[in-house]
């Protein structure tokens, strides 16, 4: 992870750099470059998106996204999935799905890499709780649990079979060993 600490950037300012791969992130008067994401994070961040949009989208309740760029409460983060509820989805005067999200998800996912920083990651689920966010998930693969982050920034360990908190409306029940178990291909 690559991080500059620049005090005279602005976000305004960091929002005209010229987009980073892999994608940087703008929290706090710092640039964080995060992570290439492993195969473990790709799956997970995959089968999260297609499971919420399956039972979400549809019904036009929400949509989730992967690695959208939020800008809002003085940062622009990306987090590995973005859930926005149906009425809150930017759009252009057309209709069509804003390119700009310049507010906070409902939703916010984070799925820990193992080069990546556990408390930047929680950071920013934290400044999405700050700033609205309903519901934080933190996914450590490593040890198979999931950390929620809740509105006043409370927070909960699951692990095994405990269900998940989702946003209310969504019908999706997941366990974390549910999830976890993503990452077994079958034979």
């Amino acid at each position: 992870m690559i991080q500059t600490s620049t005090p005279s950037l602005t976000l305004e300012a960091f929002l005209q750099l010229p987009e980073t791969k892999p994608a940087s992130e703008f929290i706090h008067n710092q640039i964080i470059q995060k992570p290439m994401p492993p195969g473990e994070h790709s799956t997970l961040q995959g089968e999260l998106v297609t499971a919420i949009n399956a039972v979400a989208k549809a019904e036009k309740i929400a949509i989730a996204y992967p690695e959208l760029r939020c800008t809002f409460g003085g940062a622009s983060i990306i987090p590995d999935v973005s859930v926005f509820r149906w009425q809150r989805i930017p759009r252009s005067p057309s209709g069509r799905v804003a390119n700009r999200f310049e507010l906070h998800p409902d939703w916010a996912i984070e799925i820990l890499s193992p080069d990546q920083s556990q408390t930047k990651v929680l950071e920013n689920l934290l400044h999405c709780s700050q700033n609205g966010t309903e519901l934080g998930w933190l996914l450590a693969p490593d040890d198979e649990s999931i950390l929620a982050v809740f509105p006043e920034s409370r927070v909960k360990f699951y692990r095994g079979s405990e269900m998940l908190p989702v946003l209310e409306g969504i019908a999706l029940s997941l366990s974390p060993a549910e999830i976890f178990n993503w990452l077994a291909l079958p034979e």
